[in-house]
């Protein structure tokens, strides 16, 4: 059964340094959703000009653009045995999406790291 890990946290908590690690560790493929934005916009693909198109107007992408993505990006043979997800999903349509699509690749979220970033005590900001 595939294996799929999703990293969770805000902004700035070094998920990405993370997922890079755990990547390395498990063989898995790291798949951040901003990579894929970059990725799809990069090369004007349908989805990509979708994105665009949002962004552009300084809009959210919708839900359904970015489940595309991550459905084409995990469709992708590196990713037969599973992945580390970064960035996806951030809403409850996209977390109740993610189920389903792992479902249909025969596989399930494996574990769900939760990253917070921790001030020091003498930390006073």
């Amino acid at each position: 059964m595939p294996k799929y890990i999703v990293l969770l946290g805000p902004p700035g908590v070094g998920k990405g340094t993370q997922a890079e690690i755990i990547a390395k560790s498990t063989g898995l493929p790291h798949i951040s959703s901003g990579d894929l934005f970059r990725e799809n916009i990069k090369n004007a693909t349908q989805l990509g000009q979708m994105a665009q198109s949002y962004m552009n107007k300084g809009e959210l992408v919708p839900d359904d653009v970015t489940i595309g993505m991550i459905r084409d990006r995990l469709s992708r043979p590196d990713c037969k045995a599973g992945a580390l997800l970064d960035g996806f999903p951030r809403t409850t349509v996209q977390a109740d999406a993610l189920g389903k699509l792992l479902a249909e690749f025969g596989g399930e979220v494996s574990i769900v790291p939760i990253l917070q970033l921790l001030q020091p005590p003498w930390w006073s900001g």
